[in-house]
């Protein structure tokens, strides 16, 4: 290897934003790809999807996808359009959970397309959508499964290993050795203390490592989430109103279920109808029954929470859903306002007082979860302004994400430090507190990369 074909590794997404991950590990001989996520957010941002990537899809070797939530993994069908003909893999919870994610986001997309198209509302004639629930039918065909803590071969001189991440079904930290160099990229890490998933794996020593940084300039509450949830449910059905819960479908939806089967089974909030409006989320359910070894629920819990809900799957169900009114509960997606059937329902309940709004998670900036969960008092939803007037409430202590303090804590068990430590996967203010508390608390060299940057990694000898 002469001296220009050091590996290096490039940003592609996820640099400065919370969205977007995509790193391209170039060796010199072959290009991984880790993580293939979409844009989401400020329109800034969402025009880097119909940007072609720096390279072409067709170099790309091997693609590893840490997990199934979109910003990580929605850039899979248009790369494989474009020309990717590897293989993707993931651990066996990814590749079933992004069966059910890929082709609802095509779908979503073709739908957005046709609505721009009849409400002529694009600068596009006609309209097209990113990619199609065809194209990620297609992207689903090169998924290869791979076993936590099973080493693999995605390309020539690149060893790879899955380990777990928590945070939901299936996500991976993912550890790859070459030049004798060990990189490892955390994905989204979850929470020691999460109510669903099992904790992260510990991190072993590393060369360089690349974290992400959601939580990076704050901390989750020492309150409890679901008190919080069962005074809010109080308070609403005692007004006879309408609690929208907007919860990513998968992960978060399992979350908030088994809180209000366990705040039923307490007495802390009355029995009124539950609906899980969320085709995906039902599907979801049946893929942890079968991941029994990386949560902590058990059959008891399942049969408590989905016996608690009914089931909402077609159109005209969740239509109707609109015209029933309160008091009652709806678990909705998306998570973060920017698609899905929970705009339907804050269309119709989101102006009236009595009604409540709940963002159970976090909010990226640029979607109308985070304009809500600012104070917002009007959404923008299907080209017309809606009114809020309902109560919202922004429960962060759902989230599946590590905190800063748990992020700290987790590097601290590293054997040694690493050469450098980049930090993605934030918002620019979470990225640099958690590179000051880094290099303050640790001690490490750590700093925050641009968007397309690329950096060498070369060992030093």
């Amino acid at each position: 290897m002469t001296e220009d074909q050091f590996p290096t590794l490039r940003f592609l997404g996820a640099a400065g934003t919370v969205t977007g991950s995509k790193y391209l590990l170039d060796t010199g001989h072959r290009r991984v790809l880790v993580d293939c996520g979409l844009f989401q957010g400020y329109k800034a941002l969402r025009e880097r999807n119909r940007t072609p990537l720096p390279v072409r899809a067709s170099s790309i070797d091997a693609v590893i996808i840490t997990h199934a939530h979109l910003d990580h993994t929605g850039y899979l069908p248009a790369l494989v359009r474009d020309g990717y003909g590897g293989p993707i893999h993931a651990t066996d919870g990814t590749a079933q959970l992004s069966g059910l994610i890929l082709p609802d986001s095509g779908h979503l997309l073709e739908e957005e397309a046709q609505f721009a198209a009849r409400r002529g509302s694009s600068m596009h004639h006609p309209p097209k959508p990113l990619y199609t629930a065809a194209d990620a039918v297609k992207a689903l065909k090169s998924f290869q499964v791979h076993d936590f803590d099973a080493p693999f071969e995605p390309a020539e001189g690149v060893e790879a290993t899955l380990v777990p991440a928590g945070h939901i079904l299936g996500a991976a930290q993912v550890h790859l050795q070459l030049d004798g160099a060990a990189i490892h990229f955390t994905g989204d890490l979850g929470r020691a203390d999460d109510p669903l998933m099992n904790p992260p794996r510990a991190l072993e020593s590393v060369d360089v490592l690349v974290t992400e940084s959601t939580y990076g300039n704050r901390t989750h509450a020492h309150t409890d989430p679901t008190e919080e949830l069962g005074q809010l449910v109080g308070r609403v059905a005692k007004r006879g109103g309408v609690v929208l819960i907007a919860a990513f479908a998968v992960g978060r939806a399992e979350t908030i279920l088994l809180a209000l089967s366990r705040l039923l089974a307490r007495g802390k909030i009355p029995s009124l109808p539950i609906f899980l409006n969320s085709p995906m989320a039902i599907d979801a359910s049946n893929i942890y029954q079968q991941h029994r070894d990386e949560h902590h629920l058990n059959q008891r819990d399942f049969s408590a929470m989905y016996q608690l809900a009914t089931m909402t799957r077609t159109a005209d169900e969740s239509k109707l859903l609109n015209l029933r009114g309160g008091p009652m509960i709806i678990i909705s997606a998306s998570g973060m306002l920017t698609g899905g059937r929970i705009l339907h329902h804050i269309s119709a309940y989101g102006s009236d007082p009595r009604n409540a709004i709940v963002l159970a998670g976090y909010q990226a900036a640029g979607t109308r979860g985070a304009a809500l969960a600012r104070g917002g008092t009007t959404l923008r939803i299907y080209g017309d302004d809606v009114p809020i007037r309902a109560e919202v409430a922004a429960m962060d202590g759902f989230s599946a994400h590590a905190d800063s303090d748990a992020l700290v804590h987790w590097m601290r068990s590293a054997p040694k430090a690493p050469r450098m430590t980049y930090i993605t996967h934030g918002e620019p203010d979470s990225a640099d507190a958690l590179r000051l508390r880094i290099k303050h608390d640790l001690g490490w060299p750590a700093r925050v990369p641009e968007h397309l940057e690329t950096v060498s990694l070369q060992h030093p000898r």
